[in-house]
């Protein structure tokens, strides 16, 4: 499955998180990561981040595609990540 994960959390656990999302996906964006995962790739990934961040003011957003056939991604500008993972 492909996945996109955004986040909006505090400075103090930026670094933690930005680092821990790059084991497993590419970063794209400031802010977001996407690649593709197993279920169980994803599962692993998303309780790493989950005891990073604090819930309480924190939050983490999952965007999940069974389908990434379906995606069309247009890119204006300076692009961050590594390479563009949509042909």
């Amino acid at each position: 499955m492909f996945v996109i994960i955004t986040y909006d959390i505090n400075v103090k656990s930026v670094g933690k998180v930005c680092k821990k999302l790059r084991e497993h996906l590419t970063w794209t964006q400031n802010s977001v990561f996407e690649g593709e995962l197993t279920k169980g790739q994803f599962m692993k990934c998303r309780k790493e981040v989950e005891k990073i961040i604090d819930p309480s003011e924190d939050s983490i957003y999952y965007y999940i595609v069974e389908n990434p056939k379906h995606i069309k991604k247009d890119t204006v500008g300076n692009e961050k990540g590594d390479f563009d993972l949509f042909f």
